[in-house]
């Protein structure tokens, strides 16, 4: 089993965490990984996008001249593609963008994402994180503190004063262990969490 430093908010060591291997030590698959955020960023997507063909645009139903003897192209509406006010050739329409994952795929891509991070010594466990009142400037020294600017913090429970510490910070989210996904672990690069939220994660994904 793997071994990370545990830190103070202060930054410094105050002991060792022995992580799950089930969940901190898998074999990465990159493709689940890939395959998980573009599932996320898809699903997303409101698919409500809607553009008009030449035969729902209004207007255009007489030829605008003659077939033949004008000199110009031949035309039959104002409403074809090629004219200002036209309908678009393959219009986009109201889709759904939803990409699934089966249950095991998205389990295994978020231990996929995890295990990089302890690989990459971008996992850093604190044995608390608690903060006396809302203050962004507390919340910046901690992070100063561990030498990290582009964070996840991960909490068992719900913090307010530090949700609401770190939520004017650039390029810092706060989630819970039920809310973690593969995007947050790769966008915000380092994940910060307690003793507590690391053995709350085993419990739920070992």
């Amino acid at each position: 089993m793997a071994n990370v430093s545990v830190y103070n908010m202060e930054g410094n060591e105050v002991g060792t965490l022995e992580l799950n291997d089930a969940v901190y030590g898998v074999k990465v698959n990159e493709h689940l990984v890939h395959l998980a955020v573009v599932s996320q960023l898809a699903n997303k997507r409101q698919g409500t996008q809607s553009a008009k063909t030449r035969s729902e645009v209004s207007g255009g139903g007489r030829k605008p001249w003659r077939q033949k003897g004008t000199g110009h192209a031949r035309q039959g509406s104002t409403r074809a593609p090629q004219w200002t006010g036209g309908g678009m050739v393959f219009a986009v329409k109201p889709r759904d963008y939803t990409i699934k994952l089966n249950k095991k795929e998205r389990r295994l891509a978020l231990k996929s994402a995890l295990t990089s991070r302890v690989e990459e010594n971008k996992f850093i466990v604190l044995d608390e994180l608690k903060l006396d009142e809302i203050k962004t400037k507390a919340m910046k020294k901690v992070l100063d503190n561990l030498k990290v600017e582009k964070a996840l913090i991960v909490m068992d429970e719900k913090d307010e004063k530090v949700i609401m510490s770190a939520g004017n910070l650039p390029g810092v989210k706060t989630a819970l262990t039920s809310t973690i996904n593969v995007y947050d672990i790769l966008k915000y690069n380092t994940v910060v969490t307690t003793k507590s939220a690391a053995k709350a994660i085993e419990e739920v994904y070992a």
